[in-house]
C-alpha cells in the first residue's frame, strides 16, 4: 500500500534538488511546468542513451500517460537515465528502486553546463535591457514569449487532458446546450472536471465496513468519521486532500469552481444538507480522492423515504467515479430493494464495479464457500449479466485476522486478495488520464444520441393544431420513438437512456421549443470523434515510440 501516493523522485540530496530544477527549467521550453514530447527529444539527447532506452524512460516516468512531466515526473526521469547509463536494465520495478536509492547521482548530459551558462548569461542580458523592452511595448511592438489573448490552435496544448478541454468547449459544449443534455443527462462539464484527481466510491449496506475500510487505507480516520455497529454514516463524504484536516458542508464544497462537486446542487437543498468534504494531508488523498456513502436500507426501514433522490446521486457519482467497491458482510448477503435500485442506477459503469466480501474472517472454511456462493448467485439477479463480476474475499480492518475460524490457507488467501485490491487502487492514477478519454468519448456518443432524440420528436410535432395532444401520444409512446429514431440512424439499442426518467424529464418541456436536427453540430462531434482526438492521443504519445 506504500506505493500508492509515493512520490517516485522524492530521494536525493538538496543539492542535487537544486541540479534537477534547473535542468527542469532549462528543458521547459515555454515555461509552462510541463516537460513534453518536443522538450524530451532534444534534452533525452545529451544522455547519449539508445531510442530504446530513452523510449523506457519516458513510458515509465510518465506512469499517468499524461503526455508531459512534471518536475517529480522529470527528476524519476533523470534517475532512470543514470540508472541506464550504469548500465542497469529499465523495467517497472526499476521506478520503486530508483526512489528508494539515495545515492543514484545526477546522469552525465554532454553539454549541459555549456547550455546552462549560456542561458543564464540571456536572462542577464534580458534584466540589462529591460527600460528598452518597456519602451518597445508601449510602442505596441510585442515583447518576445508574451502569451497571446487569440485562441490557439489544438496543436498548442501541452496536455491530453487540455486537449480535451479545448475539444469540449468548441465541439461538444455546443451540442450539448443546443438539445438541453444538461437537463436529461448530466450536467455540463467545468474545467474542475477535468483536473478533478480520480474517484473511488464505496457503497453497501449499512455495517459492511465502508468508513473502516477507508481508516484501514489512510491508517487513520478522516475528520467527521464515525464507526459503529448501526448506522453512524448518515451523509455523502467526500476524503480528499487538503493542507489541513477539516470538515466543509456540502453547500460550501457545491459553490468551489475548484471542486467537480458544482453538478450536485441539481438534487437541492436537502441533499446538500446531508452532503460534506472532509479534507486532511495524506500522501495516497494526493492521487485519488475517496467517496463514502450511507448505508443502504434494508427491511423496515425501507418504509422511510429519504428526503433526496439517493440513487440519482449515487448514478452521478458513478459517473464520475474510476472504481465503485460493492461491500458486503457475510451476515448480510440479503439484496434489498433499495440495494437493487442503486445497483440499476450504475448501468453503463459495470466496468468499473467490484466486489468486496469483507469481515470473510467471521465465518469458517465451510461458511464462507457457502457465503460466496449465495452472494454470487445474488448478484446475478441482480446485474442480469452472464459475466462473473470480480470479488475480493478479505477483512479490511486494523485488527488481526480471526485465527479461529480462518485456517492457514485462508489467512494466506485473505492477504493475496487484499494485495490484488490495493494493486488495483494503485493502478487508478495510472489508468486516470486513458479514463477521461473513455469517459469523454462516451459523454459525446451520449450527447449525439440525445440530439437525435431530441430532433425527432420535435420533427414529430405538428406545426400548428394539435400540439398538446401529439406531445402526449410521443411521451406515452416513447419506447415506440426510442425505436425509430434507433432504425433511422442504426444506432445500437443498449445505448438509448432510460425510458422511465427520460419521459420524467420531458414533461417538464414544450417538445415545440425543442431544436431541429442540425448536421453541421453533429458532423463537427463525429470529425472529433474520428478525427481530432485520435491526433491528439498520437501528439502526445511516447516521443520514443
Amino acid at each position: 500500500m506504500e506505493e500508492i501516493g509515493k512520490s517516485a523522485g522524492s530521494s536525493f540530496s538538496k543539492e542535487q534538488k537544486q541540479i534537477y530544477k534547473e535542468w527542469f527549467n532549462l528543458a521547459d521550453s515555454d515555461g509552462d511546468g510541463r516537460f513534453t514530447g518536443n522538450d524530451a527529444t532534444k534534452f533525452f539527447a545529451m544522455s547519449n542513451l539508445s531510442r530504446q532506452q530513452l523510449k523506457q524512460v519516458w513510458a515509465l516516468a510518465d506512469s499517468k500517460r499524461q503526455g508531459f512531466l512534471g518536475l517529480t515526473e522529470f527528476v524519476t526521469a533523470m534517475q532512470l537515465v543514470s540508472l541506464a547509463q550504469a548500465g542497469h536494465e529499465l523495467t517497472p520495478d526499476t521506478i520503486k528502486t530508483a526512489s528508494k536509492m539515495e545515492d543514484v547521482k545526477p546522469p552525465l548530459m554532454d553539454g549541459i553546463d555549456a547550455l546552462l551558462a549560456k542561458n543564464k548569461s540571456s536572462r542577464i542580458s534580458e534584466n540589462d535591457i529591460n527600460g528598452s523592452t518597456q519602451l518597445r511595448l508601449s510602442t505596441g511592438t510585442p515583447q518576445v514569449g508574451a502569451k497571446s489573448s487569440r485562441k490557439m490552435p489544438l496543436n498548442a496544448v501541452t496536455s491530453i487532458i487540455d486537449g480535451l478541454k479545448r475539444l469540449y468547449i468548441e465541439k461538444l459544449k455546443p451540442l450539448e446546450a443546443t438539445y438541453r443534455f444538461n437537463d436529461f443527462v448530466s450536467p455540463l462539464l467545468t474545467n474542475s472536471d477535468f483536473d478533478a484527481r480520480p474517484m473511488v466510491m464505496l457503497l453497501g449496506q449499512y455495517s459492511t465496513g465502508k468508513t473502516t475500510f477507508i481508516k484501514h487505507l489512510l491508517r487513520c480516520n478522516y475528520p467527521g468519521a464515525h464507526i459503529g455497529p448501526e448506522p453512524t454514516t448518515d451523509r455523502f463524504v467526500v476524503v480528499m486532500s487538503g493542507h489541513d484536516e477539516r470538515s466543509i458542508p456540502g453547500n460550501t464544497v457545491a459553490v468551489q469552481a475548484d471542486m467537480p462537486f458544482s453538478g450536485l446542487t441539481h438534487f437541492g437543498g436537502a441533499f446538500l444538507s446531508k452532503f460534506e468534504c472532509a479534507q486532511m494531508p495524506h500522501p495516497l488523498l494526493d492521487e485519488i480522492t475517496i467517496v463514502d456513502t450511507p448505508g443502504v436500507l434494508s427491511g423496515e426501514k425501507q418504509r422511510t423515504q429519504r428526503s433526496y433522490d439517493f440513487t440519482g446521486v449515487i448514478s452521478w457519482f458513478a459517473a464520475k467515479c474510476d472504481l465503485i467497491l460493492l461491500l458486503f458482510d457475510p451476515h448480510k448477503l440479503d439484496i434489498s430493494d433499495e440495494f437493487k435500485r442503486v445497483i440499476a442506477s450504475l448501468r453503463g459503469n459495470d466496468d468499473k464495479i467490484r466486489v468486496v466480501l469483507n469481515k470473510a474472517d467471521q465465518v469458517d472454511t465451510q461458511q464462507l464457500m457457502r457465503v460466496y456462493g449465495a452472494l454470487m448467485w445474488s448478484l446475478g439477479k441482480v446485474l442480469n449479466t452472464p459475466e462473473v463480476m470480480r470479488v475480493y474475499i478479505g477483512s479490511f480492518n486494523d485488527k488481526p485476522i480471526n485465527e479461529e475460524t480462518a485456517s492457514q490457507m485462508f489467512c494466506e488467501l485473505f492477504e493475496k486478495e487484499q494485495n490484488d485490491l490495493l494493486m488495483d487502487l494503485v493502478d487508478i492514477p495510472k489508468k486516470a488520464c486513458d479514463r477521461r478519454i473513455n469517459e469523454f468519448v462516451k459523454r459525446a456518443r451520449a450527447a449525439k444520441m440525445h440530439a437525435y432524440i431530441i430532433s425527432h420528436l420535435k420533427k414529430e410535432m405538428p406545426a400548428i393544431m394539435g400540439k398538446a395532444k401529439t406531445q402526449q401520444r410521443l411521451i406515452d409512446n416513447l419506447e415506440d420513438e426510442f425505436a425509430k429514431v434507433q432504425r433511422e440512424f442504426h444506432l445500437p439499442a443498449g445505448d438509448f437512456p432510460n425510458v422511465e426518467h427520460f419521459k420524467e424529464v420531458l414533461n417538464g418541456y414544450s417538445i415545440d421549443k425543442f431544436e431541429k436536427l442540425k448536421p453541421k453540430m453533429i458532423q463537427a462531434v463525429d470529425d472529433m470523434l474520428g478525427y481530432e482526438i485520435p491526433e491528439l492521443l498520437k501528439s502526445f504519445r511516447n516521443p520514443y515510440a
